[in-house]
């Protein structure tokens, strides 16, 4: 009988792959279009049998790596390596050349250094490049402190590395890449203290703050490193950098002084962090959002 006259639509097959969909479809519902448990397929050998609908285990299964964490992890070993090669490359030939980069030329390297590194790694990695760096973030809660054990791990291993690779370039004027004191210890921790303190002020601002700027953070940046270096490079060696430190002093077997830049550039981050975070504007007194905009357009 039809269907008009029964009302009682009819079962009808599923389509056969490759079949085109009709273009126009009626209001007869089909049972077999509905989501149906299945037995779960695999190609490994699965340890349990499981009921249906469940899911089993594979002899073959293991935990997949953290693909992103590990990519900003290699982000970060490379950009420490390019920092610190030529950071400390420019004092060494300014040693061994006698005078050719000059204070001015040191400050320069270093600064443009975080620059190009900033703009090519800071979307990958957020191109933290210091341990000092990253635990003021993440006392501030602006980075995961599950993720801090693996940023200092690649920043350390990246500055020994840069550090060794100089040596061997560039032995025996290693000595000139260490960042060691002229004054007292207490003016150097001091001295450190401050300019690492307006290091990351400044980087607060320009990376956690959306009214600011945050398309110039690589110039911001870069511009303060070469500031503070060329204020302190004489007094400390201008390090603002525990790995900054570290690096060369293992690979010149130098310690002179080692714990200065290992805690003040640490305290100093942490108070320039904590101080920008306390200054900066609520969101009720905020004005009109900026228009965002980069380089680009």
């Amino acid at each position: 009988m039809p269907e008009s006259e029964t009302g009682t639509p009819p079962m009808s097959a599923p389509a056969t792959p490759g079949t085109p969909a009709p273009l126009l479809t009626s209001l007869r519902v089909d049972s077999l279009s509905y989501d149906r448990k299945s037995m779960p397929r695999c190609k490994c050998l699965p340890v349990n049998a499981p009921t249906w609908g469940d899911t089993h285990t594979c002899f073959t299964d293991f935990p997949a790596p953290d693909i992103s964490l590990t990519r900003k992890v290699g982000a970060e070993f490379v950009g420490t390596f390019i920092l610190i090669f030529i950071a400390a490359a420019a004092p060494i030939v300014n040693e061994k050349y006698h005078g050719a980069e000059t204070l001015i030329g040191n400050a320069a390297c270093a600064g443009l250094a975080v620059m190009v590194v900033i703009l090519s790694t800071g979307h990958i990695s957020g191109a933290h490049l210091n341990p000092s760096l990253t635990i003021a973030f993440a006392v501030m809660r602006h980075f995961p402190w599950t993720q801090v054990p693996a940023y200092i791990a690649a920043q350390v291993s990246g500055s020994i590395c840069a550090s060794f690779a100089l040596k061997g370039v560039l032995h025996p004027y290693m000595s000139g890449g260490v960042t060691v004191p002229s004054v007292t210890t207490a003016q150097a921790f001091a001295m450190e203290f401050i300019i690492t303190f307006i290091l990351l002020f400044v980087v607060t601002a320009v990376a956690t703050d959306t009214r600011a700027v945050g398309e110039l953070a690589g110039i911001a940046v870069g511009a303060t490193v070469m500031l503070n270096i060329l204020v302190s490079g004489p007094v400390s060696g201008g390090s603002m950098n525990p790995v900054r430190t570290l690096g060369p002093a293992v690979a010149a077997g130098n310690y002179r002084s080692l714990w200065v830049f290992l805690v003040a550039p640490t305290l100093g981050a942490l108070a320039g962090s904590g101080t920008y975070t306390a200054v900066k504007l609520r969101e009720e007194e905020a004005g009109p959002a900026r228009t965002v905009r980069s380089f680009r357009r």
